[in-house]
């Protein structure tokens, strides 16, 4: 019960607040997921999570998408995304570095968790310095952006911070913004779904989602619909540094634990 209320209250937290925000519902609930599931399937599962999401935004906002927008930046993200799904099944398969025990619990370090920490802590510092929480790229730059945004998307779910970063400065309005968005991350989550589902496939059921963890997906999606609904409706005129502050350190904690092996 413990995980169905903690994975429902982030999850509606997440969705409500990532809508207009930098950061992405990804980076927020990966490593919630990681508490209940092993990492690889943590990040399957905030895939799924984020896809139903992103279906949902597209539902409301998705008209106001620039379609232009949507070809230049999200044909390179999807290329992208493939590979950076097929580096997570192939990272996934390593061996433990070393394992030891912190009280009665015993920490596992593995290159998967090293590999996830770094992008969290990379992400966390974006959050909680000034500087690069206003970070644009001139759009000039959207191709890199898009396969910058889909190699981290596939990899790890780190996508929407960098694809707001180029996206901010081509002059389209708030909707249009989050209807982009929405559908480029839409597209790059059925190419990392896919390509998670042939890897875990490939290494067998051990590593895939098993029926007992679909339950706390669907919390997760039920509770992102709901936030998607409230931030849409409350939150558009939020001021965000507490909010990113806030974030940037519960994810600098979790990359912490998570590279030492603690999660």
């Amino acid at each position: 019960m413990t995980a169905y209320i903690v994975i429902f209250i982030a999850s509606i937290i997440a969705s409500g607040l990532t809508l207009y925000s930098g950061f992405g519902l990804g980076t927020l609930l990966l490593p919630v997921y990681s508490l209940f599931f092993p990492l690889e399937v943590a990040v399957a599962s905030t895939a799924i999570v984020h896809a139903a999401n992103s279906a949902f935004k597209i539902g409301v906002v998705g008209k106001q998408a620039d379609k232009a927008l949507v070809l230049r930046f999200g044909i390179p993200a999807i290329i992208a995304a493939f590979a950076g799904a097929a580096m997570l099944g192939y990272v996934s398969h390593f061996g433990e570095i070393t394992r030891y025990s912190v009280g009665t619990r015993e920490a596992v370090v593995t290159p998967i968790k090293i590999s996830i920490a770094s992008l969290i802590f990379v992400f966390a510092i974006f959050e909680l310095l000034p500087y690069l929480r206003g970070l644009k790229f001139d759009k000039k730059y959207l191709f890199i952006g898009g396969l910058l945004s889909g190699f981290f998307g596939g990899f790890s779910g780190h996508q929407g911070a960098l694809r707001s970063a180029f996206l901010a400065k081509v002059g389209i309005s708030p909707q249009a913004f989050v209807g982009t968005n929405a559908v480029i991350g839409f597209m790059v989550d059925m190419v990392r779904i896919a390509t998670y589902a042939i890897a875990f496939l490939a290494a067998g059921t051990a590593s895939s989602v098993n029926t007992s963890q679909w339950p706390l997906i669907a919390t997760g999606i039920i509770a992102a619909f709901t936030g998607v609904l409230i931030g849409k409706r409350y939150l558009h005129k939020m001021t965000m540094n507490v909010i990113q502050t806030i974030t940037g350190s519960f994810l600098l904690g979790i990359a912490i634990a998570l590279g030492m092996g603690v999660i």
